[in-house]
This record gives structure tokens, sequence and C-alpha cells, in this order.
């Protein structure tokens, strides 16, 4: 760009010095200015060189010199927007909000103020050992939770009526099995003397 425009270029954050002629600076802004509108300067540098170059040729000189110009269009690229901070709103009081009370005005409060040292740290030591003895039961009681049996689910009454089919069922079953028992048995072939018998 320096060596384009003929200008010294010095950038120090968000603001640029510039040393030259005039026609450098007024290029040398036009670079800048669309570098915050988020332009990059390469495509100024290119129409820079090109010009230069058009400027050396003695036949156009006086000639249109747009269709030697690149033609950059411009890219519609979507980003994501960033939502606004929701402000709260002011409370239309009148009054300002009253102010955070001291430590001492607290312990004037409870009556904590005008007690000596010692009865201080004696309601202290109190308030301690009540909060422990709180921590301790909750915690027996939690432990004493693990040893205790679970409920008992309440177990359906059998009427009569059903307790005297499983009965006759086993009665049957029993026949049932005698009856297998007999017929299992092998049969022997009856001899002469056995049937005169009979």
């Amino acid at each position: 760009n320096e060596l384009l425009t003929q200008c010294h270029v010095l950038v120090q954050g968000r603001t640029v010095s510039i040393m030259g002629n005039i026609k450098g600076i007024k290029q040398c802004r036009r670079i800048i200015e669309d570098c915050f509108k988020n332009i990059h300067p390469i495509y100024h540098i290119k129409e820079l060189m090109i010009r230069r170059e058009l400027e050396k040729d003695p036949e156009l000189k006086e000639s249109n010199w747009e269709r030697f110009l690149p033609q950059f269009k411009k890219r519609n690229i979507q980003r994501k927007k960033v939502k606004d901070k929701v402000k709260k709103k002011k409370s239309n009081d009148i009054f300002p909000p009253q102010p955070t009370p001291r430590k001492e005005d607290i312990l004037m409060e409870t009556g904590e103020y005008f007690l000596n040292e010692q009865e201080r740290q004696l309601k202290k030591h109190v308030e301690k050992r009540q909060a422990q003895a709180a921590k301790s039961a909750e915690r027996k009681r939690e432990r004493d939770k693990l040893f205790e049996p679970p409920a008992a689910a309440a177990k359906p009454k059998k009427s009569k009526a059903s307790s005297s089919d499983n009965v006759e069922s086993a009665q049957e079953m029993a026949e049932r099995l005698k009856k297998k028992a007999t017929s299992d048995r092998p049969k022997t072939k009856k001899t002469g003397a056995d049937l005169l018998l009979s």
C-alpha cells in the first residue's frame, strides 16, 4: 500500500496516521474506511496496481479504464445476530432503596451488641451445640432407616372355596398316581394252573 500510494502509514489500534501527498492520502483514506466496513484491502491494492500499469501506457491515458478494473461482487454472508441483553426495567420509586444493614445494626436488633464478650462466646457455643445435636439426630435417623425391616406386603386372604378346590385337586392327583402305579406293573402271563384256580 505504501509503495502504491507513496504514503507512509502507521497503524496503532483503531487509529491510523498517514503522511504523504494529497492524492495518496485520499486513496489511503478510502482503503482504511473500507477496512472499517469489513472490506479487505487486497481489492483496493489490486485496483491500484492495475491503475499504475495503465498510467504507464500512453495510448490508454485518455480512454476509460472501467473495463480493465476488477468488479468485485458483494457477497451477503449470513452471520449469527447477537441478541441484545434484556435490560432490567428501573422501578419508578421516588425514594432510593434501603441501604444494607451494617454488622453492628444486625447485632443491635438481636441484642448481642449489648452483651459482653464472655456472654457472646457462651451464646455462640450454645447455638453451635444445638446445631450439632440436630445434625447428629438427623444422621442417626438416616442410619436407623437402613436397619428397619421393609413393610410387609398385605397378603391376600384365601377364600374357603379356593382352599377346598386345592384339597380336591390333591385328592384327585393322589388317585391318578395310584392308577398310574398299578398300570405300570409288568403283566405276567397266567399259566394253566392259575386259570384253573380262578
